[in-house]
């Protein structure tokens, strides 16, 4: 997923013709994959796309086959100590590790819940705008390409750091978030839960024209439109994704009500998704705010909570923080990082009982 413009929200003041164009060149670099010899051109004219990890975060190799050819970021507090919980975070489209660690707030928690951070980064190599390719069916499977990468990383620091298997835990914004759908459909016996910020259900594509034509994905101020499928429809596409038969992991859903990046109504369709897989009902049990934004809660059978939606009025496209030194604060405004008033992370991290 990408936009037109630095904040991850088009420009109304262009003219058509100039976002047609804009548009497919975007769509150029939402599709193109490179060889390893264009990667190094491209790395010699704009270095910011090949970054590496970049403090504090420690990159690390020989994790595996890694046939997604993804980098591998991981941040460790000091005192972090023996099976403690381990939260994978997937970064957005032209954004990379180090640009979705501190300034979403996870290396505050991490240091003050003593929790271990994954944070896999895309290449240029894969997707020229640093996209993770949730639409690719060579990627968005069990064990293939990127999908399998990142489960080679978790397997790598759950060795390395003693991690409680339990205890894992995967978010991420927009291409990062239908990169999370993925992780938590393919391999759901690894997840004891996840959070997707402006992401889009599983399986909504399987090719970049899906992407851009089916799952309310835009490349320009335009509000792209959103496939209805039925829960059923939705919820059979997770669980064809593996053989696991359950329990799947509890789900926290967030989107921004001004974002036109991302068609909000992914938002009920991922809420049809995963209320069929989770085996509860489409309705909300408890309805309240946070910070004045409407927070859902849905809950099984026996009364716990299993997902929660959170929609987040007059936000684009980003991850939401909320900059400060309170416990419930965090963050650092930038470009898809967006300070209105509510840290997602700590929401997220208290959904899932790791406060």
């Amino acid at each position: 997923m990408n936009a037109t413009s630095t904040t991850g929200e088009a420009s109304p003041n262009r003219k058509p013709g100039k976002r047609r164009v804009e548009a497919f060149i975007l769509t150029l670099l939402l599709a193109l994959p490179m060889t390893a010899s264009a990667a190094g051109w491209w790395c010699g004219w704009w270095p910011w796309l090949c970054s590496g990890c970049g403090k504090p975060l420690t990159e690390v190799t020989g994790f595996g086959s890694n046939p997604g050819k993804l980098k591998m970021c991981k941040y460790q507090p000091a005192n972090l100590g023996a099976s403690r919980p381990l939260v994978v975070a997937l970064h957005g489209c032209t954004q990379q590790a180090s640009e979705y660690d501190d300034e979403t707030g996870w290396i505050k928690f991490a240091d003050k819940y003593h929790f271990a951070l994954l944070l896999p980064q895309q290449q240029p190599a894969n997707n020229l705008s640093k996209c993770f390719n949730w639409f690719e069916r060579g990627d968005n499977e069990r064990d293939k390409g990127e999908a399998l990468s990142i489960r080679q990383m978790i397997d790598k620091i759950k060795a390395d750091a003693a991690i409680d298997p339990k205890q894992v835990y995967v978010t991420g914004l927009s291409a990062g978030g239908g990169m999370t759908a993925v992780m938590l459909a393919a391999y759901p016996e690894l997840f004891a839960g996840g959070a997707i910020i402006a992401g889009v259900p599983y399986k909504c594509a399987n090719d970049v024209n899906e992407a851009l034509g089916q799952c309310g994905v835009s490349l320009s101020s335009r509000i792209a439109p959103m496939k209805d499928l039925t829960p059923a429809q939705w919820g059979g596409l997770v669980r064809n994704a593996s053989n696991h038969s359950g329990p799947f992991p509890r789900v926290s859903i967030w989107q921004g009500t001004a974002d036109t990046t991302v068609n909000p109504e992914d938002q009920r369709e991922l809420v049809d998704q995963w209320t069929n897989v989770l085996g509860i009902d489409q309705q909300p049990d408890t309805e309240d705010a946070i910070n004045g934004h409407p927070h859902k809660l849905y809950k099984d059978g026996n009364g716990k909570v299993q997902m929660e939606t959170v929609l987040v009025k007059g936000m684009g496209h980003g991850t939401p923080i909320d900059p400060g030194k309170a416990d419930h604060q965090c963050g650092k405004a930038a470009p898809h990082i967006l300070d209105v008033g509510i840290c997602s992370s700590f929401h997220i991290l208290k959904f899932w009982g790791l406060d």
